[in-house]
């Protein structure tokens, strides 16, 4: 029963962390907006899962590109412009400081839309903000940790190496989710383009439809666009990227069903060594039971009634293991989705399939052994030792 639970226990373990993940990736792409989608050159790397997006080294977007396709982009939807300006920021903010590990980006007044991100106080930038180049900034939830704990972080200056910033907003936390931007900083991306300027700085384009529309035209029509500003010639290959967000989440779906398929047939392994293992243990029964056989006999048992016994007690173990290994798996497998952020998962469709797989190893196990039990010749069986 044991071997079963632990057989059961990894099954369900595994599969219940994964639907976690998934769910988890799900929300998070809903929140940044399943009709989505981005703009990023090609120069970028992006490889994800089995494809890969760069073919050569292509020019990176610049400012003016992206500028101009903001104003040349007239659909419906708010349209980012952003750039990493640093990932290894150190803020202070009087005798405290952050980890030497904090990300700044530089970002329009869209990307807390674009991003699917909320303000849990203060605001967002302003067009004054932008065009004045302010030294303003939007920061996450481990730096009011770090540097104002118990204090109210809006109006205070915190300070980089040769820059100081007044805090205008502080974004809700996102946990430990693959979105994080507890450890995010955001100033206006004038401000970010005067104090971080290097060459060669690519930006990356987001665009969110202000209602549900085909994304697929409208990328199509931002396509054209942006090929516009390229100065494409029709016959060239378009030399950036689209990633539309459904399209994101589709490939890591897809990454997560090959964990899914291992883990799966992990378990199986697992539960059939289990299998051979109440076998085993259902055979040594029958003889260690042969006196109790031939007395059953003698009293007018049939063969079908020695045979149902085995076969129901066979059954029974594999049942209370699977309970039992339902119960720890679920447990174990939302206390690793707990600490990626997830919220309670009960795979049912696992659950059910554990208790069918459960069901079956009871009756694969139990058969031979019933069959040998019902065999027993009783005047044999009854002068046994």
């Amino acid at each position: 029963m044991a071997i079963i639970a632990f057989g059961i226990m990894a099954l369900v373990g595994i599969l219940t962390a994964i639907d976690g993940l998934k769910s988890t990736l799900t929300d998070q792409f809903t929140l940044m907006g399943a009709n989505s989608f981005s703009i990023t050159s090609r120069s970028m790397r992006v490889t994800v899962g089995n494809q890969h997006l760069r073919t050569r080294n292509h020019s990176h977007i610049t400012f003016k590109e992206a500028m101009a396709f903001k104003e040349r982009f007239q659909e419906p939807a708010w349209v980012s412009i952003s750039f990493s300006a640093s990932g290894m920021a150190e803020y202070r903010f009087g005798n405290n400081k952050t980890n030497p590990n904090i990300s700044i980006l530089g970002s329009d007044e869209n990307y807390l839309t674009f991003a699917g991100q909320e303000l849990e106080s203060g605001r967002n930038f302003s067009q004054d903000d932008l065009s004045g180049s302010r030294h303003v900034v939007i920061i996450g939830k481990d730096i009011v940790r770090f540097l104002f704990p118990g204090v109210d972080p809006l109006g205070k200056e915190i300070s980089l190496p040769g820059l100081k910033l007044t805090v205008i907003g502080v974004i809700k936390s996102s946990g430990a989710s693959m979105m994080g931007t507890d450890q995010m900083t955001i100033i206006p991306i004038t401000t970010a383009r005067q104090y971080f300027s290097r060459p060669n700085i690519s930006y990356n384009i987001g665009v969110m439809p202000h209602k549900s529309v085909s994304l697929d035209m409208m990328a199509s029509e931002a396509e054209g666009i942006f090929r516009i500003v390229r100065n494409l010639d029709p016959r060239d290959e378009s030399d950036f990227n689209i990633q539309k967000s459904d399209s994101l989440i589709a490939m890591l779906l897809e990454n997560i069903r090959f964990v899914t398929l291992a883990a799966t047939i992990i378990g199986f392994i697992t539960l059939f060594g289990a299998a051979v293992g109440l076998m085993n243990i259902m055979l040594v029964s029958v003889t260690e039971r042969t006196r109790e056989i031939g007395v059953r006999k003698a009293l007018g048992a049939r063969k079908s009634v020695i045979r149902q016994q085995f076969l129901y007690e066979s059954v029974i173990i594999g049942q209370l293991g699977g309970f039992f290994g339902i119960i720890a798996g679920i447990f174990i497998g939302n206390l690793v989705s707990f600490g990626m952020g997830s919220s309670f998962t009960v795979p049912w469709v696992w659950v059910i399939g554990g208790v069918m797989a459960c069901f079956l190893v009871g009756i694969a196990s139990g058969y031979i052994p019933a069959v040998k039990a019902s065999a027993v010749d009783p005047i044999e069986a009854l002068r046994y030792e």
